[in-house]
């Protein structure tokens, strides 16, 4: 099993893309062309990071162990964040898929409030590689039943569980969403009005949870307001290709400790 480290190194490379900026309503605010660079030193016991934006300095950063908030899976897709939910101090996390030559981003920030502010999907590939970027998601995209295979790692070092999982997204009558998630022994069944890119998961006024389907076949889970003593989790999803997904899934617990970091990979059957 690879350490932290070793998976921190599989990003190592010159990632070209852009940042888009999006209102909580799925609305495009701004899209900024970026390079980021992530350069191993010294036999890579140090990694510096350098990312470069239109109109803004450099941020550089160097690395010579990870930790704190941020966790890697052995393909090198990570996630980082706040690891705890505090009254009136602002909220987030950035969810890193990993496939191949390229990368997708997600950041979900929330004001002091808990209310969801903006979101940044973040999409890259290897410098000198082919751009394939995938349309807009569509939620007939995902419709049908995804068979997969979750690992979850978590921020106390434990050992990963791994096990397998299944989605089935299918619309009623009405033209509502029903979601039937199943992992492990568990069982969850979910229902959603669509609105156009929004997914709305809204049976309980007090937790209501939306999807936002976004450009290159992502999708981005939240809670649109985050509350003290309630768990929450944040997904971002990437459809790879036609029958392939990848979903993401930080989790918190109800006394707003970071708790667990989820990856799963599901093939549509």
């Amino acid at each position: 099993m690879k350490s932290q480290w070793e998976s921190f190194l599989q990003n190592l490379g010159v990632w070209e893309g852009s940042f888009t900026n999006f209102s909580p309503q799925g609305i495009l605010l701004n899209d900024t062309p970026s390079r980021l660079s992530l350069e191993g030193l010294n036999d890579n016991q140090t990694v510096r990071l350098t990312l470069s934006r239109s109109e803004q300095d450099d941020l550089i950063r160097e690395f010579s162990s990870v930790g704190g908030g941020l966790l890697f899976f052995e393909n090198g897709s990570f996630s980082e964040g706040v690891i705890q939910l505090g009254p009136f101090s602002e909220f987030g996390a950035e969810l890193a898929l990993v496939h191949e030559n390229r990368r997708l981003r997600l950041v979900q920030l929330f004001d002091k409030i808990g209310q969801l502010k903006e979101l940044i999907l973040i999409r890259e590939h290897l410098a000198g590689t082919p751009v394939a970027e995938r349309p807009t998601l569509q939620i007939n995209d995902l419709l049908g039943e995804w068979q997969g295979q979750a690992v979850t790692i978590y921020p106390d070092w434990r050992s990963p569980d791994t096990y397998s999982t299944t989605l089935k997204l299918q619309l009623d009558d009405t033209g509502r969403l029903i979601q039937t998630t199943s992992f492990g022994e568990r069982t969850i069944t979910s229902t959603a009005t669509i609105k156009g890119s929004i997914v709305l998961f809204d049976q309980d006024p007090q937790k209501q949870v939306q999807v936002l389907l976004l450009p290159d076949g992502a999708s981005a889970t939240s809670p649109l307001k985050v509350q003290l003593r309630q768990p929450l989790f944040l997904e971002a999803g990437w459809l790879i290709q036609s029958n392939l997904r990848q979903r993401m899934i930080r989790s918190y617990n109800d006394k707003g400790e970071w708790a667990s970091l989820t990856l799963v990979t599901e093939k549509k059957v």
